[in-house]
């Protein structure tokens, strides 16, 4: 899952509202300050029976875990499914960039991924969905009449054949349902970034 500008007002609406038996393991990279302490990690934790934490280095990737990307460092899926973080530079002007998390998380975990954008104001993500999409995984992207900021989510629909466009307040439902129905057929790994 991809998000910069109001990205934290989206998080607290949609972290909310998924159940405490969401099947899959969320992998969030939302555009922070390098400086970032980790409160908003702690926040969401507070609201939602699903446990939220910043990602570490090599930390394998588990159900009912929603993990956020860490300031200052991209964050990789890896394909023993366990994340890796990069100090490299700065991706569309952003470190921890969404593109990088997509792109590592669709080869990983190929057509079994989930892919969603939400607000945001520049392009990263764009490139990142359409790669989500090219190995055949689902993509959601936030509607962008909707959403505190358009540019992110207008730019993955010029960019990615979109699977369901919707307004924050349905991504949760939409992803427990397309998550229960992921599960029931994938015998690989699933997960949702």
């Amino acid at each position: 899952m991809g998000l910069s500008a109001g990205g934290m007002d989206a998080l607290k609406i949609l972290v909310p509202a998924l159940p405490a038996a969401f099947p899959l393991p969320i992998v969030i990279a939302q555009h922070i300050g390098e400086n970032s302490d980790g409160f908003f990690a702690e926040y969401l934790n507070s609201v939602t029976p699903l446990t939220v934490k910043e990602a570490e280095d090599k930390e394998p990737i588990c159900a009912g875990y929603i993990y956020m990307a860490p300031g200052g460092y991209h964050l990789l899926v890896e394909s023993d499914y366990c994340f890796g973080l990069s100090m490299d530079p700065r991706v569309n002007y952003c470190c921890p960039s969404i593109d990088v998390l997509f792109e590592s998380a669709a080869e990983a975990f190929g057509h079994t991924l989930i892919g969603v954008i939400l607000t945001g104001a520049n392009h990263d993500g764009s490139q990142g969905l359409k790669t989500v999409h090219a190995y055949g995984g689902l993509t959601i992207v936030q509607n962008p009449t909707q959403a505190r900021a358009s540019v992110m989510p207008r730019a993955a629909l010029e960019t990615t054949p979109v699977d369901h466009i919707v307004d924050i307040d349905g991504v949760a439902p939409l992803l427990t349902k397309l998550s229960t129905l992921q599960a029931e057929v994938a015998h690989d790994p699933v997960a949702t970034a």
